[in-house]
C-alpha cells in the first residue's frame, strides 16, 4: 500500500488527487492546511515543532495514507516514512483557473462567500510563486522533488 505525498502550488489540484488517492485506494487523507496555521486574523503558521508532531501523529495512527500541501519544510517531516511523491507542476496561469473554478471547501471555510471573500489574495499568491524564495515556492518544490530518492512522478496537467 501507498504513502504519497502530494504537493505544488494553491489551486494545482492536490486535494483533489488526494482525495481520490484516498478513496479509491482506502488511504487516510491529511491536508497541511489544517495543522499549518493558528486561526489567527491575520493568520500565522503553527510553530513547526508542533506542526511536525501532529504529522508524525498522523503517520503512527494510519498504515498507509496521503499527506497533501504546499509547506516543503512539514512535507520533509514525512518524507521518510512515504513511499512516493506526486509533484503537481502546473502552471501558474492552471492554477489561476482552477482557483476561479474552486468548489467551497467547508473544512476551510464557513460558507462560499469567506472562501470568495479571498479569492483576490490567493490569485496574488499563485502569481508568486515562480518568483518567491519561501517553503510555498517553486525552488522549494522543485528541490523537494529533485532530492526524493524514492519513486516519484510530477504531473503538469490535472488530466
Amino acid at each position: 500500500m501507498r504513502k504519497v505525498l502530494v504537493f505544488g502550488n494553491s489551486a494545482s489540484g492536490k486535494s483533489t488527487l488526494a482525495k481520490r488517492l484516498a478513496v479509491s485506494q482506502q488511504l487516510a487523507h491529511l491536508d497541511l492546511d489544517l495543522l499549518a496555521w493558528q486561526a489567527t486574523n491575520p493568520p500565522t503558521r503553527v510553530p513547526l515543532v508542533e506542526s511536525a508532531k501532529a504529522i508524525e501523529s498522523f503517520m503512527r495512527q494510519h498504515k498507509y495514507w496521503v499527506v497533501e500541501g504546499c509547506y516543503s519544510d512539514l512535507l520533509k517531516v514525512a518524507e521518510h516514512k512515504s513511499t512516493e511523491i506526486i509533484y503537481m507542476n502546473l502552471s501558474v496561469e492552471s492554477c489561476i483557473v482552477n482557483a476561479n473554478n474552486r468548489s467551497w471547501e467547508p473544512h476551510k471555510y464557513a460558507s462560499k462567500a469567506e472562501q470568495d471573500a479571498n479569492l483576490t489574495m490567493l490569485i496574488q499568491w499563485i502569481s508568486q510563486y515562480e518568483i518567491r524564495d519561501d517553503n510555498f515556492s517553486k525552488a522549494a518544490h522543485l528541490e523537494f522533488y529533485q532530492n526524493y530518492t524514492g519513486v516519484k512522478k510530477m504531473l503538469t496537467t490535472n488530466s
